[in-house]
This record gives C-alpha cells, structure tokens and sequence, in this order.
C-alpha cells in the first residue's frame, strides 16, 4: 500500500557525515509527520528526528545542532543530514511517516522503511 525505502547508510569515521535519504510511495493521500528512529541490538527503538507538514522539527538532545531533518512534500521524500558523527550514533536508522490512505476521510496510519545502517567508527 505504501512503501518507505531508505538510502544513504554506510561506514563513516568519527567526525564525519552522512545524509539519508526516504522515499515514501504508493496510495498516498497525505503525510502529516515525518520522522526517523535509530536502534540498537538489544535496546528500543528511539526518535532521533521529526519534521511536520508545516515545516516544524523536533530533535532528541543527542541530535540537536548535528543532525538536521528537511523534507520536500511534493517528493514525499525526508532527509537526515548527519554532522560530526559519533561512535555512539552506530544504529540501524529507521525511515517513518504517518500516512493517510483508504477513500473517503480515510484512516491515518504508520509506516517504517526496512532500516539501514549507520556505521561510525572511532
């Protein structure tokens, strides 16, 4: 119905940056949130970034004035620009976007890219 892919994971040394990229596709009606999650083996899955429709982002304290989230609605597409990577950014990061879907006023619903990993090390 509706598909999130990701892209733009890979090996970075600390200090360093990366920028990734979601593409959302499929029955898409509207997209009123934005977001990407990181998580580890063993531990939840954690916001790391979110952008509304109008424009208004949210980031965790780890990612403030590092990381900067940007989306282009007309794409459907968001972007995660990582800065001065950290050993401990080391996670699977998560593409999600709250979709409406179904005819008629539809329903508001969750989805999540497969993942893809980000590697820093020291």
């Amino acid at each position: 119905q509706v598909r999130l892919v990701e892209s733009g994971g890979g090996l970075v040394q600390s200090g360093e940056s990366l920028k990734l990229s979601c593409a959302a596709s499929g029955a898409i009606r509207g997209i009123s949130l934005m977001a990407w999650y990181r998580q580890t083996p063993g531990n939840e899955r954690e916001l790391v970034a979110a952008v509304r429709s109008d424009g208004t982002t949210n980031y965790r304290d780890f990612a403030k004035g590092r990381f900067t989230i940007s989306r282009d609605s007309d794409k459907n597409t968001v972007d995660l620009q990582m800065t001065n990577l950290k050993p401990e950014d080391t996670a699977i990061y998560y593409c999600n976007a709250n979709v409406r879907v179904g005819p008629g006023w539809g329903t508001w619903n969750d989805f999540w890219g497969l993942g893809i990993e980000v590697t820093v090390s020291s």
